[in-house]
């Protein structure tokens, strides 16, 4: 008797830990994110840097990450004060989900591009390095927004606010639409990225380190053409560019931090959806499912504070001068 009173009182400490954090985190979450992609959009959107294609990544990526915290926070925020209309409404359930997981997927897809960029702007090869183009990046974020746009058209079929047997509001509607929302997310949005920014980031790393080897190292070639590759490689590999790749590498390694512990427990959900659970458990999973949100919302929230401590002068300089601009109209007006 005394044991299910304990398991009792633990399940309602859960409960009540879980609302408390659905209430308080995400105002920081949301405030701060806010305002650092606000500011990033100012500084990403100099003419100096929008016409360099990983800034226009970064800036676009910026963008996607404002519609994720409006749509994804600032409603988990409403939750924690029982003020939901996703948990009613089937209609804005689906709109929710949709634009949260497509604008979700494109913040994280485009961060890959922008990594991808740096890899080839920093190889070795002639033709990959032109394929380091705005125009190139352009075509890349239209393509990204399209195919995540098709990649969860579905949830206005799947979603629901109210699911038949199951405990969770504004979820899917069977077993096979949860089923394709964990993969979905752990695949596409966290996994497949994440692996590819690893692959590509190793190779940018080695591309840099073997172009200081050639540069470091005699070459055969005659006078002429050592001077052409060096004023080839001079204007490519400038300032920016560096601190875009240390922008870039920090970024990426922090959002593989705070989002892998979601992908990995969507499979696990995924792995142990059948197994019978005490509400114990499901109490456990459903604290650690909500902090593990709110630490993926995170990586939308905080490339601004990156950019501004990695980025060295050329960001820095660039969100001043913007500022100054802005203050200038402001007190004109």
């Amino acid at each position: 008797m005394s044991s299910n009173s304990t398991e009792v009182a633990l399940i309602a400490n859960l409960v009540a830990i879980t609302t408390q954090i659905n209430r308080y985190l995400p105002i920081g979450i949301f405030f701060f994110g806010m305002i650092g992609n606000l500011l990033n959009c100012l500084a990403l959107s100099q003419r100096t840097l929008l016409s360099n294609s990983c800034a226009l990544l970064f800036l676009a990526s910026s963008i996607a990450n404002l519609i994720t915290l409006i749509v994804g926070v600032g409603v988990r925020f409403l939750t924690g004060w029982s003020a939901d209309l996703t948990e009613t409404n089937d209609l804005v359930c689906q709109i929710r989900f949709f634009f949260l997981s497509t604008s979700r997927t494109i913040a994280f897809w485009l961060i890959l591009l922008a990594v991808m960029d740096r890899w080839l702007l920093s190889s070795i090869n002639v033709h990959r390095r032109q394929m380091s183009t705005l125009k190139n990046a352009q075509r890349g974020i239209i393509f990204i927004i399209i195919l995540s746009s098709l990649a969860y058209v579905q949830y206005f079929y799947c979603f629901v606010a109210i699911p038949k047997d199951y405990p969770i509001t504004c979820y899917g509607r069977s077993i096979l639409c949860r089923l394709i929302h964990n993969l979905e997310f752990a695949l596409i949005t966290v996994l497949i990225p994440s692996l590819l920014m690893i692959t590509f980031g190793l190779m940018t790393i080695y591309n840099v380190h073997k172009s200081a080897l050639r540069r470091v190292q005699p070459s055969i070639a005659s006078a002429s053409i050592q001077r052409s590759i060096a004023n080839e490689r001079s204007v490519r590999m400038k300032k920016i560019d560096h601190q875009l790749l240390i922008m870039l590498c920090v970024q990426t390694s922090l959002v593989i931090l705070f989002s892998l512990p979601q992908a990995s427990l969507s499979l696990y959900t995924i792995i142990t959806q059948y197994n019978i659970k005490s509400p114990l458990t499901n109490a456990i999973s459903t604290l650690l499912l909500n902090l593990f949100i709110l630490l993926t919302y995170m990586t939308n929230g905080m490339p601004f504070y990156v950019y501004t401590l990695s980025g060295g002068t050329v960001y820095r300089k660039a969100l001043f001068d913007r500022l100054q601009e802005f203050s200038k109209i402001i007190l004109c007006r």
